[in-house]
């Protein structure tokens, strides 16, 4: 039995993603395919993985990351380059302690009751057990990462970057300890990053009450609030400098109703003057436009609300309550005194929402430690401008500019016991330093509670990863990364803080290159992708209920459908929709390619040199032709980082081109008598399968692998030569026969289906003028692909069609008699024809109608001209049907 045969049956019937995927999957880890060299002499492409939380799992947005990226170490590893793409996980400070917390309180307990250290064991216990989840589900997926140098960001040598950069920062002047106002949240106890905050339009009221007498002819003044409860920290009354009603009073004082403390009238730009009363109150501890107006007018900031969000310190029968609580006995307290003006009542408005509690955020002046960002940001913003780091696509650099042009210090303090303690001791008098990694802290000092920001670790991902503060092989191998692939809505809180440390860092000679030009930045490039919607258009959310397990999907199609459909819908920052319809057509083109393969391995494919292009027929040098344009295309898209372009192109060339037409000519060419046209079929076949699988593989790995190997018998795609230019030009002589033979064919094929001839079902044909049409070689294969018999003597046509064709008219005569029930053929085609006059007359009413062409827009009225030749055709078409129908 011959070889190609026996490549046949080593494929299953059909195609069952889950009984290879894991199996492949480790099979390439064992190898060692993923594990980058720091010592090869290839050149280098490196990605870091955006490190998900450890507490996580994935989602659509993490499969879509790590699809794109995928794709394109896969490629890169099969053009030849030392590919490092480098796994990890974020230590998440306040999603993993919570969830550690959760676990305790379910026995009663806190994490008071175990103390700070024996706490933190348990949540590194909880770490080893339970954590990573993530890493299994990027099995599933088929991540080519290098899981030898899997990376997490609580790892000894990542904690020693964050301590080493903290004291450079430090010691440059950097960082800083200040009271300013953050986000808080009064159920973990902790300042928030901005990140973490989500803002959702709720239902609250607004108040209106007074100031000042409640005599109108006295001093007083109008205000409005959805948070009645802070008019406690209240220690002014803000209105535009130039309104005139309030023009007296500025300067004055009015007493508060509850607090031993007078309000200044001040006069503030930032008040608009055409809003609610045109009179702001202002609590500087507590909201942020008041924190600006009260530094502008040196207000004093008394903090009204402790850390669990009660009031406290203001001295009146308040104190002890809950915020939403204090929020109703203040109006009621108002209310009886007779200050509330008015209440509006439900009263829409967004309120900042924590994105791990899910409590409302309370704006808090609190004592934090902040980074200063201004020579950090414009760092930032130069290394973009100096295309030192390209933006893909260009069009959102101009976010990238708005964000670090303007960007505020940065909190970088948490009140948490999960993560990297703060480097700072205190001493008994009040003294402070900042001890490096190599240093020891003085006796008796006490180190600062707090931990920093998650993102500040997060920020040294780059080159922490690769083993920095030291020089090591990795950093000079592999840094700069090559490119950053991350969503567009978090380009400002991670991105932009890579970037500040990997510039500031940049003159360390553990990350400089000999050569590098100018600074350098800790990614060459930054691809933007978009966010994931419903079929609807939709945001994903938990809320809608419209979110997607992506593991559901590689279930259910397998991963290479997963990834197909999400490749397919992403293009540089834009949005992308999806649906199960769309993963169910990704999981039936693998079906599509899988049963190609099969076909062709069963027909004698195997790998052969092509013979020279003259010695093959129009369809085969058509076909070779056109994959090589797709070849190409596929190049410069992926080059672009335009993956929808890739993925179409090959799933219209695979689908439409291979499989649809080349593979019902190869089957007449392989029932060709002479065994030259056989072979040279089955080489063609074989090539371009070989080509096509390789061109899929970054996207759609497993079915590729499984069909490549066994059509080709080579080790393992993952490893194989990318495809490069054939050298085959498009043939435009066979271009032109075979686009007129697809015309011929598709015309008879709608021709027969109007006359009600089923699919397949023989009938005879006479055809006349293919050689005028240069078709005269492709009979066998317009008889086969349109169903038709030779005309024998006695023939008598029982209809006929036109097909005009690039050089000439094709007439095919057909004899339907016996095989149609003409009556009621005759009765479909008349209520056809009758439905597209009706549609005829309706358009050309509206286009002879001078007054609607004077309203109607530009598009609309070339819609409806296209309708109206769309009609204008079909009633020819069926008229010349039932003039043809006997």
């Amino acid at each position: 039995m011959p070889a190609s045969f026996q490549s046949a049956d080593a494929l299953p019937k059909s195609w069952d993603p889950g009984a290879v995927e894991s199996d492949l999957y480790e099979g390439w880890v064992n190898a060692g395919y993923f594990t980058a060299d720091a010592a090869s002499g290839k050149p280098p492409y490196s990605i870091v993985l955006p490190p998900p939380n450890v507490t996580g799992s994935l989602h659509m947005g993490h499969a879509l990351d790590h699809t794109l990226m995928d794709a394109l170490t896969r490629r890169k590893r099969m053009q030849g380059y030392e590919v490092l793409w480098l796994p990890g996980m974020d230590h998440a400070g306040i999603a993993t302690q919570s969830v550690v917390e959760k676990q305790l309180a379910v026995d009663g307990k806190t994490k008071e009751d175990f103390g700070r250290e024996l706490f933190i064991e348990k949540v590194w216990d909880w770490k080893h057990d339970s954590g990573g989840t993530i890493a299994g589900q990027m099995r599933r997926l088929g991540d080519g990462v290098d899981w030898s140098r899997d990376r997490f960001t609580m790892d000894e040598g990542l904690s020693r970057a964050v301590r080493t950069i903290f004291k450079r920062l430090f010691d440059a002047g950097l960082i800083y300890r200040a009271e300013r106002l953050v986000n808080w949240s009064p159920l973990l106890e902790t300042a928030v990053s901005d990140l973490e905050v989500k803002y959702e339009d709720v239902e609250g009221e607004l108040v209106s009450f007074r100031y000042g007498s409640l005599n109108d002819d006295e001093p007083h003044i109008v205000v409005a609030t959805t948070r009645v409860e802070t008019m406690l920290g209240d220690t002014a009354v803000a209105v535009h400098p130039d309104d005139e009603r309030y023009r007296h009073l500025v300067g004055t004082t009015l007493p508060h109703p509850f607090v031993d403390r007078e309000l200044i009238i001040v006069a503030d730009e930032h008040v608009d003057p055409e809003f609610g009363t045109g009179a702001v109150k202002v609590t500087p501890a507590h909201d942020p436009n008041d924190f600006e107006i009260g530094m502008r007018h040196q207000l004093p900031m008394p903090t009204i609300l402790d850390t669990k969000g009660r009031i406290a310190d203001t001295g009146t029968q308040f104190d002890g309550l809950d915020r939403f609580e204090a929020r109703v006995k203040v109006r009621e307290a108002l209310a009886q005194q007779g200050r509330v003006t008015a209440e509006k009542r439900p009263y829409l408005h967004s309120v900042g929402h924590s994105e791990r509690s899910g409590e409302p955020i309370e704006p808090r002046l609190s004592l934090q430690w902040w980074v200063k960002v201004e020579t950090l940001a414009k760092a930032a913003g130069d290394a973009v401008r100096e295309h030192r780091t390209v933006i893909h696509p260009p069009s959102l650099e101009p976010r990238w500019f708005a964000w670090v042009d303007n960007m505020h210090d940065w909190c970088i303090s948490r009140q948490l016991w999960w993560g990297h303690r703060i480097p700072i001791w205190h001493g008994p008098d009040g003294e402070m330093v900042c001890v490096g990694p190599d240093e020891t802290p003085p006796q008796g000092w006490e180190q600062d509670p707090d931990v920093l920001d998650t993102w500040f670790s997060s920020a040294l991902w780059p080159f922490s990863t690769m083993g920095w503060p030291e020089r090591t092989r990795e950093l000079e191998k592999f840094y700069p990364t090559t490119v950053l692939v991350t969503g567009y809505d978090i380009l400002f809180f991670w991105v932009a803080r890579m970037m500040m440390f990997g510039n500031f860092v940049a003159d360390d000679p553990a990350v400089t290159l000999e050569g590098a030009r100018g600074p350098q930045v800790p990614f060459e490039n930054v691809f933007l992708h978009g966010l994931i919607r419903d079929e609807f258009g939709r945001k994903m959310s938990k809320s809608r209920g419209n979110g997607i397990d992506p593991l559901d999907w590689v279930d259910q199609f397998g991963a290479d459908a997963l990834r197909f459909t999400l490749a397919r819908g992403a293009s540089p920052g834009g949005d992308l929709s999806i649906g199960e319809d769309h993963a169910r057509a990704s999981r039936n083109f693998a079906t599509k390619l899988f049963n190609a393969t099969r076909f062709a391995l069963m027909n004698g494919a195997a790998p052969a040199d092509l013979p020279a292009i003259t010695q093959l027929t129009d369809a085969d040098r058509w076909i070779l032709g056109r994959l090589e344009e797709v070849r190409a295309e596929v190049d410069s898209a992926f080059d672009a980082y335009e993956f929808s372009r890739a993925c179409e192109s090959l799933y219209h060339f695979a689908w439409d081109e291979f499989c649809d037409w080349y593979l019902e000519l190869a089957k007449v060419q392989l029932a060709d008598p002479d065994e030259r046209v056989v072979q040279h079929t089955t080489a063609v076949l074989a090539a371009v399968l070989d080509t096509l699988l390789k061109l899929l593989h970054p996207v759609m790995p497993f079915v590729t692998e499984v069909l490549w190997k066994t059509l080709t018998g080579g080790e393992s795609l993952v490893i194989a030569d990318w495809p490069q230019p054939s050298g085959i030009s498009v043939d435009p002589v066979a271009t032109v026969r075979v686009a007129d033979m697809q015309k011929l064919v598709t015309e008879v094929r709608r021709f027969r289906s109007d006359q009600g001839l089923g699919d397949r079902q023989k009938v005879p044909a006479r055809l006349s003028g293919l050689a005028t049409a240069d078709l005269d070689a492709h009979i066998p294969a317009v008889s086969a692909l349109a169903w038709l018999t030779s005309a024998e003597e006695g023939f008598t046509p029982s209809a006929a069609v036109e097909v005009r064709l690039s050089q000439a008219t094709v007439t095919v005569e057909l004899d339907t008699s016996g095989t149609v029930d003409v009556a009621a053929e005759r009765r479909r085609l008349e209520k056809d024809l009758a439905a597209a006059q009706k549609e005829l007359a309706g358009t050309t009413g509206k286009l002879g109608n001078d007054a609607f062409l004077a309203k109607a827009p530009a598009d609309v009225v070339d819609k409806i001209r296209a309708r109206q030749r769309v009609a204008s055709e079909e009633v020819d078409r069926i008229t010349a049907r039932l003039a043809g129908l006997t």
